[in-house]
């Protein structure tokens, strides 16, 4: 199959997602309540990111469509996106997001995931012409990028499951924040993070993959974190210490597309998303491959086996049609995400 975004794939994905950005209910809230006072609608609480079942996805979407809108300006859902930006991007409504985070109890909301996505929806945004969108997210930005220069050094410990609380993801969606930002202190303790909790990893097994909760691959994601930190000669080596039989289509639970057996179900449906992800990550690690490696070509082919799963299913279920579409375009661009 193509492993390259359609018009009408994008256009498809815009929809989808223009369809629940601001759809408020269901809602899954992730809130520590101090006092009744605390008991409030989600778009009084998130007057940005409120919709989209919860507040990590529907950070994420926004994402998806600042991506599609950069790639096709003048796509038919352009204009919608841009009005969308418009009305939600805005100093005043980032700012109490901003607000949100100040309370004791927010100091872990959404880490390390909805940090990263946001950061990697700040730094999509700085690509953009126009810069309006970009300025009045910065501070927000800027408050989950302190978070990171504050968390990961008292983080003795990696997170290696395949859920929202996986670590490697964390990094390797800031790096692309601190590239943006020109920011050589934030790069330098995100890399030296994942050298401290990865370096020395070997011999992976992913014997523990998939579980039913997954939407992410444990060992897929840690080594597309060290191809995104590390210099391209360190990561050949490390690669091959830590995957040694990619060639060979080992481990073969890393080759084999997940079964998704009830899509109502959201715990089950994440399968789906690791069918993306792992299209995601095996491209973007084959990228750094070179042309006439074998394991190259067997992370490419992976990649469109999994990619060919999950298509059909990107949208029919609130359960996965509420974020599923940013994990395919992630895997369409893996080369530029």
């Amino acid at each position: 199959m193509t492993t390259r975004l359609s018009p009408e794939l994008a256009a498809r994905f815009a929809t989808i997602a223009l369809g629940h950005v601001r759809r408020e209910y269901p809602n899954r809230l992730d809130q520590t309540l101090a006092g009744p006072e605390d008991l409030r609608a989600p778009s009084e609480l998130h007057p940005v990111f409120f919709g989209s079942y919860d507040w990590h996805s529907c950070v994420h979407s926004y994402w998806m469509l600042a991506r599609l809108l950069r790639r096709s300006p003048d796509a038919p859902a352009s204009p919608a996106i841009r009005a969308l930006f418009d009305e939600q991007l805005v100093p005043a409504k980032v700012e109490a997001e901003r607000a949100y985070l100040a309370a004791p109890s927010a100091k872990g909301f959404k880490r390390p995931y909805g940090w990263a996505w946001l950061l990697k929806l700040a730094e999509e945004l700085r690509r953009h012409d126009d810069r309006r969108w970009a300025e009045a997210l910065e501070p927000l930005a800027e408050v989950f990028a302190a978070r990171f220069r504050e968390f990961l050094p008292v983080a003795t410990y990696p997170v290696r499951v395949g859920t929202h609380f996986n670590t490697a993801f964390g990094l390797r969606m800031a790096a692309d924040y601190a590239a943006a930002t020109e920011d050589a202190a934030l790069a330098a303790l995100l890399r030296d993070t994942a050298e401290r909790w990865y370096g020395e990893d070997a011999g992976c097994t992913a014997w523990g993959e998939p579980s039913g909760d997954d939407f992410l691959s444990s060992a897929l994601m840690e080594a597309e974190c060290m191809r995104r930190l590390l210099p391209p000669e360190r990561f050949g080596p490390w690669l091959g210490r830590f995957l040694p039989r990619v060639a060979a289509g080992e481990p073969a639970t890393l080759f084999r597309p997940a079964a998704v057996s009830d899509r109502s179900d959201g715990k089950i449906a994440h399968l789906d998303g690791l069918n993306l992800s792992r299209a995601w990550c095996w491209r973007s690690i084959a990228s750094a491959l070179p042309q006439d490696d074998e394991r190259r070509t067997r992370a490419e082919g992976t990649a469109s086996d999994h990619l060919a799963a999950a298509l059909p299913h990107i949208a029919g279920d609130y359960m996965g049609e509420h974020w599923l579409a940013t994990f395919a375009v992630l895997a369409f661009e893996a080369d530029e995400a």
